[in-house]
């Protein structure tokens, strides 16, 4: 089977945030175990931003600007595939690496691109090891990107397991930094979303994200219908135990029975909203009952400044949001097309707000929608 893994900053860095390469060398033993077991290993990896720091310690410790944090990231990336190329190679194993943005994901013709890549490299028996491209990335370093990346890449490549290692033993129902009695979550559903209060909180150290990162990445996977284990990478044989289901290796996300497309999981889960788009009940009932596109005609309101193109919120008359989509009509026309059926609207503005193969129905806590466009 294809097994995703991911490690997170506070697992591949030192105190000093230097690449630790016995972590780094551990991880790729248990990879060249799970290989010569059959299985083929994708690795998605943090660290570059802190061992940049590390290599170029710039005045005034870590900054806080992201164009800097860009540039450091370039600085550590080479170090990062350095460590990774030296300590695979020592179980002759290739390494290949690979630089993803979110949006490569959200785009078909990349989107295909980059999985005809990466199966490439796994049939030529290469590790790929994927990270964030921070260095020319247009936006700012992304909350928990990596986690996020390694759900896409894992339902890119229809693998069977993603294991996203940390420096906690997995989800706990309670911080376990502050109650002694805090205990191991060990299986959790997609949809349980009672165990997003105890997700909370800030990520580790060096690190973007945390656990509640690592929670809406599984849920991303086990919409794909991927297997979750959320474990710690320090642990003995970890991905070892995490594919033979060994129970107690750390919290595992079941796969949801229904399962969404790349495209529908990034709108769902990875891209942020810009605004909120209030809808009639019959424009209501129609997306969530029969998948139509929303129409100018079934808008009460919009909020916001967003423009086309960006990700929006789609509530009911109550404001209980149900839906989330790609706006093709921005907010700063909206006098213009809410509320206006077709014959009404300025030449050259269409009536679609929202199409359905841009639109992810979230009502009931389940997400759903067609396939990828």
């Amino acid at each position: 089977m294809i097994v995703v893994v991911k490690i997170g900053t506070s697992s591949v860095t030192d105190d000093s945030g230097a690449v630790d390469v016995a972590a780094v060398g551990k991880l790729c033993g248990e990879v060249a175990l799970a290989r010569a077991a059959g299985h083929d290993v994708v690795i998605v990896t943090s660290g570059a931003v802190t061992a940049g720091i590390s290599v170029f310690r710039p005045a005034g410790g870590r900054p806080s600007d992201a164009i800097t944090l860009q540039a450091l990231s370039s600085i550590g990336q080479h170090h990062l595939m350095r460590v990774y190329d030296e300590a695979l190679r020592a179980h002759g194993i290739a390494v290949g690496q690979v630089l993803l943005a979110p949006l490569d994901f959200g785009e078909r013709r990349q989107y295909v691109h980059a999985r005809r890549t990466l199966l490439r490299l796994l049939e030529l028996g290469v590790v790929p090891v994927v990270n964030e491209n921070d260095a020319v990335a247009d936006d700012e370093l992304r909350l928990g990107d990596n986690d996020r990346i390694a759900a896409l890449v894992a339902n890119l490549l229809g693998a069977s397991l993603l294991v996203l290692l940390t420096d906690q033993a997995g989800l706990f129902d309670a911080d376990p930094r502050k109650s002694a009695t805090a205990t191991l979550v060990e299986i959790v559903t997609a949809l349980d979303a009672a165990v997003d209060a105890a997700a909370g909180g800030p990520g580790p150290r060096g690190g973007s994200g945390g656990m509640a990162s690592k929670m809406a990445a599984a849920r991303m996977a086990a919409w794909s219908g991927v297997r979750v284990v959320i474990a710690q990478a320090s642990r003995p044989e970890v991905l070892a135990e995490a594919i033979a289901e060994h129970p107690g290796v750390g919290t595992v996300v079941l796969p949801s029975p229904r399962s969404l497309p790349a495209r529908k999981l990034w709108i769902a889960f990875a891209l942020s909203s810009s605004g909120k788009v209030l809808v009639d009940e019959g424009a209501r009932r129609a997306l969530v009952d029969h998948e139509a596109s929303l129409l100018a005609a079934g808008v009460l309101r919009a909020e916001g400044a967003f423009e086309s193109d960006d990700a929006v919120e789609l509530a009911g008359e109550d404001g209980t949001v149900f839906a989330k989509g790609i706006a093709r009509l921005g907010a700063s026309r909206s006098a213009e097309w809410v509320g206006k059926h077709s014959a009404e609207l300025p030449y050259g503005l269409g009536s679609v707000v929202v199409h359905r193969d841009d639109l992810v129905i979230l009502s009931g806590a389940e997400p759903r929608g067609g396939t990828v466009s």
